[in-house]
């Protein structure tokens, strides 16, 4: 893994100096005045984190790591409550990408390029099932995670019904719908939401949302790659606001 910090006191100091992480690795059991003190900077930074065996870490790194490696962030993740007011001043109308257990790099980085192309304001991520903002993610947008502001939340639930209040429409694509997307207003405020292939949209993302919408296909194979279809629901939104 690269881009990595091991070592409680090392990533005491990497968290003290400002550095940003992007996900904490944790021997199961730990514990220790150092450990407890470390812990608590990575639960009140909001740090993702895991507990993991010890050979999880021995797969990771062979030196000395003291049942902790961290991995540090290539990109500084951005506050949703300060992303939308600057849309806003821009004189713009909002259109973000909600990604919901998306976990491939690759897909990931794929997807934030076509955001970024379309002109979509802002990914949003959740802390957990999130792909990492790797080297292979950053390769594979081609730069794009580095132009596009990433939002990390806690809890997407949470992030949906914040949006709503903020008079943004939120949508999410799955082919189980039987409204169209070609047929969706799409060029008003508005958060598209997209789930991983294996999963979809979860059904508690699902029962939160305004509305849920198809891409219509005449094949057989059942679903599109979702960098793919992320690609068509945001280009269709791009069509609408241009009216191209």
């Amino acid at each position: 893994m690269e881009n990595i910090i091991f070592g409680i006191h090392p990533l005491i100091e990497a968290l003290e100096e400002g550095r940003k992480i992007e996900k904490v690795f944790i021997q199961k059991g730990l514990s220790g005045n150092s450990f407890q003190k470390l812990f608590h900077k990575i639960r009140a930074e909001n740090i993702p984190f895991q507990m993991v065996p010890i050979e999880r870490l021995n797969r990771i790194t062979r030196k000395n790591h003291q049942g902790v490696v961290a991995q540090i962030s290539l990109i500084d993740y951005h506050r949703l409550e300060d992303v939308l007011p600057t849309i806003y001043e821009n004189g713009e109308v909002p259109l973000l990408v909600i990604l919901d257990r998306i976990t491939d790099v690759r897909n990931f980085g794929a997807i934030a390029r076509s955001a970024e192309v379309a002109g979509a304001h802002a990914l949003i991520i959740p802390e957990k099932e999130s792909a990492p903002v790797n080297a292979d993610a950053i390769k594979t947008s081609s730069g794009a995670l580095s132009r596009i502001p990433v939002c990390r939340e806690k809890e997407l639930l949470a992030t949906i019904a914040f949006l709503n209040q903020s008079g943004i429409k939120v949508i999410a694509c799955t082919e189980k719908s039987r409204n169209v997307l070609y047929d969706t207003k799409l060029d008003v405020p508005l958060a598209i939401v997209m789930g991983s292939e294996e999963k979809g949209v979860s059904k508690s993302t699902l029962a939160t949302v305004d509305l849920a919408v198809s891409i219509p296909q005449k094949g057989k194979i059942g679903s599109l790659n979702v960098s793919v279809a992320t690609g068509i629901v945001l280009f269709e939104a791009l069509r609408q606001r241009n009216r191209f």
